[in-house]
């Protein structure tokens, strides 16, 4: 469904069900396990829970949507509770919450069920939120939000495209600068980099979109609708019929360089690459 997140020798983990599990990285031995969802009273979406955890410091960072605790942070070491996002009670919406910050200000930021927010890291207060697809029947949003430079852009294939906020010079509010139909990425992830943003689409296209006024830089057919990730400054981008394909994605276009089929496994392929150590 995800990532699993290593940090010193330990990886952690939710499942479908909401238990949060820390593992010891080379053996796979149990260290600690929390049933998020039942301790904080979070009801899994339908699909289930799914994301990857963010490790910040010594606290585990976790979206289990309970009521005062859409988020919440749990010590790594031992899973006990360190803090939980009083005021903000949105059920979880398969995404992984991220780290950034602005001005000096460090925030974490969610995108929940009908929010996005920032919360300040050291206490789980909210520092500033958002809506996010309030009216959407199918509120899935299984993107991370992607930052860069003050500017926070989100999206979800549920709905119409993608929206780019801009953050205060000290990132203690945020304002709507654009939305876009074009960037409806489904759950591949985003890019965004040298004032661009890549991904993409609900109908199979990868597309590059402008930062500052999100106009269309291009779209190209490519490997097919997919995730991607970025290493040395190569594209790294999967579809979901299993085409690995390797690219150079720039403004002025998209260039294939290599690509070959993953040819084990049944159905789609929805599983994020991973890099490491070459």
């Amino acid at each position: 469904r995800y990532t699993p997140t290593i940090n010193e020798g330990r990886a952690y983990l939710i499942s479908s069900h909401g238990v949060v599990c820390s593992l010891d990285a080379e053996t796979g031995a149990l260290l600690w396990q929390r049933d998020v969802a039942k301790d904080f009273g979070g009801t899994a979406p339908a699909m289930g829970f799914a994301e990857s955890l963010l490790i910040d410091g010594e606290r585990l960072i976790v979206t289990p949507g309970g009521p005062d605790a859409s988020v919440v942070a749990l010590n790594k070491a031992n899973g006990e509770t360190i803090w939980a996002s009083k005021g903000l009670s949105d059920q979880s919406a398969y995404c992984s919450p991220i780290l950034i910050e602005r001005g000096g200000t460090r925030l974490i930021v969610a995108l929940v069920t009908a929010t996005l927010a920032g919360l300040d890291p050291e206490t789980g207060t909210v520092v500033w939120r958002t809506p996010f697809d309030e009216a959407e029947e199918l509120q899935n949003h299984a993107v991370a939000p992607v930052y860069a430079d003050g500017f926070l852009y989100a999206t979800s294939g549920h709905r119409k495209g993608g929206v780019m906020y801009e953050l205060s010079a000290d990132g203690k509010q945020i304002t709507h600068r654009w939305a876009d139909e074009t960037l409806n990425n489904h759950h591949g992830g985003l890019i965004f980099r040298g004032g661009h943003l890549y991904g993409s689409t609900m109908n199979g296209r990868w597309v590059c979109l402008s930062a500052s006024d999100g106009a269309v830089k291009w779209e190209d057919r490519g490997v097919g609708k997919g995730s991607i990730t970025v290493a040395d400054g190569l594209a790294y981008c999967y579809s979901e019929k299993g085409t690995l394909g390797l690219a150079r994605m720039s403004p002025d276009g998209f260039q294939a360089i290599s690509e070959f089929d993953v040819e084990l496994g049944e159905g789609v392929h929805w599983a994020h690459p991973s890099i490491a150590d070459g």
